[in-house]
């Protein structure tokens, strides 16, 4: 038997099926970003202007998807990071099926609780699992690997699935899309995955040698929570940060579909929009997430919370498709900047024996921000009644919280990186 290493190179082979794995979940949930949204009123009747009903199935995706998080975390701990994902990948069976005989908007709601449920477990164990295979010195990158391959997913199937619905029709393109996609995963995670959870131990074992101490005695999960939500203040302005940043994502999820239709673009030039966003997030994410392994996570996460708030204020500006694919090219570098790093400060600070549960506590946080932004972003729709006044208010929440995070001293890149397995 071959003695497990930790590092990307002496694990390439898992690493590359974990970024597949990702490539799948951002391709599910990719394809609920563009048709659904753009259609609500046409196609699954939602009456025009309902922005408080237009947005309940985001808010329903939110919930679910950060409880799973929060669950998918010790799940992973007790059964293994396989069993979960491929629990996950269960889940989402059900899914093209309900939007494709849905007679009505509840249906959708239902298909997204269960895709909520479906991301919270197998993105969840993508992350968890390429940070066990991986050294401290890599984090930054093997998340920026994760994210990108993720979000290039989504832009994909944004893409993909409007021209498909274009061409067979939204209900029958949504089907075929959604159960090539799931297969495909389903099969993998069953044949080619294979569980990390030794090389966690790994990790733990070896830096516990290393300072000539016993193995740590792992943390109760309410301990985990209490520090990673209000006991530690570093944590604490992590999690708000991740919240907060969906706020972006439900925006562009719920508004932006809407407002390019209405304003008479057609699904694939919307599918190409949204794609623009998606691309340039994915792939800027090859550099941001490395680039906070040498020159540290704070800097890169306030400067992404901020220029990423710039780019949604840009949108209501102009009515141009220059003008839009560059408010959203904008948007997706900001959140390049800070959707791997704010996962990698999280991981810089817990230790190995409760990384996994302390990343699902974050993104519990960080994903119950698509429920909270959802639900602001429709109110204040409804309240002033102008879809513009949506992107007002998700501007301003970045800068604010982009402030907070700013305001929180961590310890020196060097500090950071040195103190953990």
């Amino acid at each position: 038997m071959t003695m497990m290493q930790l590092g990307v190179r002496h694990n390439l082979n898992q690493v590359l099926h974990q970024l597949l794995q990702v490539l799948l979940v951002g391709m599910t949930v990719g394809m609920m970003r563009n048709v659904v949204p753009a259609l609500a009123e046409s196609e699954f009747g939602v009456p025009r202007g309902s922005f408080m009903l237009l947005v309940t199935f985001v808010v329903a995706f939110g919930l679910v998807k950060g409880v799973m998080n929060l669950v998918a975390g010790r799940w992973a701990e007790q059964a293994g990071r396989q069993k979960v994902l491929l629990w996950g990948w269960l889940l989402a069976w059900p899914i093209p099926f309900l939007i494709f005989f849905s007679p009505n908007w509840a249906w959708i709601v239902t298909a997204t609780l269960l895709l909520g449920a479906n991301q919270g477990l197998t993105w969840s164990m993508t992350q968890t699992s390429v940070l066990d295979f991986t050294t401290a010195q890599q984090r930054g990158l093997v998340i920026g690997l994760n994210e990108f391959a993720g979000y290039l997913g989504v832009a994909l199937a944004g893409v993909i699935t409007g021209y498909v619905a274009d061409g067979l029709g939204p209900r029958e393109g949504l089907l075929w899309f959604g159960f090539v996609v799931i297969l495909a995963a389903t099969l993998s995670t069953v044949f080619s995955v294979v569980e990390s959870k030794p090389w966690m131990l790994l990790h733990a074992n070896t830096t516990a040698a290393a300072a000539g101490q016993t193995p740590p005695i792992p943390l109760r999960t309410r301990e985990i929570f209490w520090r990673m939500s209000w006991g530690d203040k570093r944590m604490m302005a992590l999690s708000q940060a991740g919240l907060v940043e969906k706020f972006v994502d439900a925006l562009v999820w719920i508004i932006w579909p809407v407002a390019l239709n209405q304003r008479g673009f057609s699904l694939p030039t919307i599918g190409w929009l949204l794609g623009i966003y998606g691309f340039t997030w994915g792939v800027a994410q090859l550099f941001t997430g490395h680039a906070s392994d040498l020159w540290g996570r704070h800097l890169l996460n306030v400067a992404g919370m901020w220029i990423c708030g710039l780019g949604v204020a840009l949108f209501p500006g102009e009515h141009s498709m220059t003008w839009l694919a560059w408010s959203a090219a904008i948007t997706g570098l900001g959140m390049a900047m800070l959707y791997p790093n704010l996962s990698a400060a999280v991981a810089d600070q817990a230790e190995a024996s409760w990384r996994a549960s302390a990343i699902g506590i974050y993104r519990f946080w960080r994903d119950i921000g698509y429920a909270v932004g959802a639900a602001g972003i429709g109110l204040v729709a409804y309240v002033v009644g102008q879809i513009d006044s949506a992107f007002w208010f998700v501007s301003l929440s970045m800068l604010l919280s982009g402030a907070w995070l700013a305001l929180t001293p961590f310890d020196s890149p060097s500090k950071q990186l040195g103190k953990q397995p």
